[in-house]
This record gives structure tokens, C-alpha cells and sequence, in this order.
């Protein structure tokens, strides 16, 4: 068996569901950026799509978040995001 491992940014949050036959399967998204840059100063990104079944389903719908990154400013006694 080939393994494959991708570590990267999840797309969105993965999306678990249960096919008619009772099997667990969870879909998610997972963006790996390019070590190489443009001649602008940009990067590209690849995207893949991952499916897992079973127990390993239920444990990526469970554990895996798209966290949101916030930009944190104190202004006086406030904090904003």
C-alpha cells in the first residue's frame, strides 16, 4: 500500500456523513502551499481532496476545524478583532 502524507491548511470544515449502507465516510479539503515563488512575490497553492472511511471518518469530523485567523488590536480598555 502507498501512503501519502499532506500537511497543509483545511479548505473548509470537513463534512461527515453516513452512506445507506451505514458506513461513516468525511470529505475535506486541504490547500498546500508551493515552496516556489512568482516573480511577484506570490505563492500558489495545490489543492487536494481527501476522503476518509470509517472510524478515521468519524475522528477527522470530530477533530478537524478550518480555524479562522483573527487579527487581535487593543485600543484603550476595548479589544477588537
Amino acid at each position: 500500500m502507498n501512503r501519502i502524507f499532506i500537511i497543509g491548511n483545511l479548505v473548509r470544515d470537513p463534512e461527515l456523513r453516513t452512506t445507506r449502507d451505514g458506513l461513516d465516510v468525511c470529505t475535506f479539503n486541504v490547500a498546500v502551499n508551493r515552496n516556489r515563488k512568482k516573480a511577484d512575490g506570490s505563492t500558489d497553492a495545490d489543492f487536494f481532496r481527501c476522503t476518509a472511511w470509517r472510524e478515521l471518518a468519524v475522528n477527522c469530523g470530530k477533530y478537524l476545524a478550518k480555524i479562522a485567523r483573527s487579527e487581535e488590536r487593543r485600543v484603550g480598555k476595548e479589544c477588537r478583532s
